[in-house]
């Protein structure tokens, strides 16, 4: 649950966070998709994404990782196009983002820019606003019980009852759209959801992982907001598992993709790091 509070200190300038949660007050879902074209003027700049995307050794979310792989969908939806990561279109894309961002616009992912990315990213959780103003969300007044079938495996799950509604209506529209997603009806639902604070924070002391990979000892999963949804899981691993292997299989997933292109038509965004922790933002923390 790496930076779920600790990322937070990185995170904010408060002031661009405010004008992203404007969004939750139902502007677009996301910036219009523009065509996936040649751009010859980017030749270098692609190859260079083509070299880091699975050898940059950087720490942007607080453990040092290579490659920026698992973040290549939602930077190339941020940024508004429909192309794989280490080709002219999307570094000339993320050249225009850079530009609008002050940030030099070479069109090549570097640690400065994927920081910038992750400040957008995390600004749209008001979890993480909270957070970072020092304050611990106490747990909701009201939970509501996802039907068996809702939770991973039939496990008793509970969310605010606005975010639950939230949820089956994504999860309906997202089987609509994707037979793959129809097929298999254990894709979407959720092995985690609300989570008392007390046991939270026994959990945490008898692992002693408190705010590192494993669990953070305030946690979204506190407010009833935030979910984790099952994606699938790389071979050998469990469907929460923090282990690169395991979550660039999970963003490579129909469920993930989907996830990306339309969850924040229906209010959740994503946590980048763990692709399965979506929270909704309709209501406060």
């Amino acid at each position: 649950m790496i930076g779920k509070l600790t990322g937070v200190v990185l995170i904010l300038a408060l002031g661009a966070a405010a004008g992203e949660l404007a969004f939750h007050r139902g502007h677009g879902a996301g910036p219009a998709v523009r065509a996936c074209g040649p751009a010859p003027r980017y030749i270098f700049a692609a190859h260079q994404n083509s070299v880091t995307l699975r050898t940059a050794a950087w720490s942007v979310f607080g453990r040092p990782e290579t490659g920026w792989e698992v973040y290549a969908p939602l930077a190339a939806h941020e940024i508004g196009v429909d192309c794989p990561p280490d080709t002219e279109g999307f570094a000339e894309a993320l050249a225009d983002w850079q530009g609008d961002h002050r940030l030099p616009s070479t069109g090549i992912m570097d640690e400065p820019t994927l920081r910038g990315l992750d400040r957008i990213w995390q600004g749209r959780r008001p979890f993480v606003v909270v957070s970072a103003q020092g304050v611990c969300p106490a747990p909701p007044a009201v939970l509501a019980n996802a039907r068996p079938d809702e939770g991973f495996g039939g496990k008793p799950i509970q969310l605010r009852p606005v975010a639950l509604d939230a949820y089956r209506r994504m999860v309906a529209a997202a089987r609509a759209a994707e037979p793959v997603l129809a097929a298999d009806r254990r894709m979407l639902t959720i092995f985690s959801g609300y989570r008392d604070p007390a046991a939270d924070a026994a959990r945490c002391a008898k692992e002693l992982n408190c705010n590192a990979v494993v669990r953070a000892t305030c946690s979204a999963h506190r407010t009833g907001l935030a979910m984790d949804l099952y994606l699938g899981a790389a071979p050998g691993y469990g469907p929460d598992s923090s282990a690169d292997p395991n979550r660039l299989y999970q963003t490579r997933s129909n469920a993930y993709l989907w996830m990306v292109a339309h969850a924040r038509a229906f209010g959740f965004v994503n946590y980048p790091f763990e692709p399965w922790h979506w929270e909704w933002t309709g209501e406060a923390p």
